[in-house]
């Protein structure tokens, strides 16, 4: 099972990939995991991608995907995987689509998660984690069962990333809507783009994402 998960940010996208993972057996890459991974493993492509960005560069699409190209063809992605961070444009969605024909592959599906933009600015601005184990909460939608206490494993400090805030939260977005989104007619084009409501409650977007993925397997 081979996908993209597309959507603005806090659209619920890592929630949804966990679940996935765990339903499915399948192997969530986030692009910014891979590119320290390579450089880390002094492959080719890692490599390359050092010595652009120690020139403070940006790594150009083809090193991107000559990166995921080498990851997906691991083994613990034999069953699949859910891309994360990457495409963000259509010309790298075009790069991929190449690079997986090339491999005898093709996308399963491409799910967007929609959310409204004022729902985001409130549900990412009030985003905050437990400092032992990561896990989230939000001071709207989700608060610990016992106030100041990890549900997950009783930890007492929590923090809040400097830019979940209503004004870095609005920029992210209308960088969103102005470079990604044109991806939404990309897939919906090919026929394998699917839609889902990301304003209900999550267990109920993860069941409407797996009865999408049923319906592929």
């Amino acid at each position: 099972m081979k996908l993209i998960l597309l959507g603005p940010p806090g659209a619920g996208k890592g929630t949804q990939a966990n679940s996935i993972e765990k339903e499915y057996g399948v192997v969530q890459l986030s692009t910014g995991d891979m590119l320290r991974a390579a450089v880390a493993s002094g492959s080719e492509v890692g490599q390359k991608a050092k010595s652009i960005m120690e020139s403070g560069g940006l790594v150009s699409d083809d090193i991107m995907v000559a990166m995921i190209k080498d990851r997906i063809s691991q083994d613990d992605c034999q069953k699949g995987f859910i891309l994360d961070g990457f495409p963000r444009t259509t010309a790298q969605a075009a790069a991929l689509d190449e690079m997986l024909a090339q491999l005898g592959k093709s996308l399963d599906a491409v799910i967007e998660i929609q959310v409204d933009d004022e729902y985001l600015v409130e549900r990412i601005s009030g985003r905050f984690t437990c400092t032992k184990c990561g896990e989230g909460y939000n001071k709207k939608f989700k608060l610990p069962q016992k106030d100041g206490v990890c549900d997950s494993c009783g930890g007492s400090e929590f923090s809040q990333r400097s830019d979940d805030n209503a004004e870095t939260v609005a920029a992210r977005l209308k960088a969103y809507h102005a470079q990604t989104a044109p991806l939404i007619p990309y897939y919906s084009e090919k026929g394998t783009l699917h839609k889902v409501n990301g304003m209900q409650d999550i267990s109920e977007v993860t069941k409407n994402i797996n009865d999408i993925l049923k319906r592929l397997t």
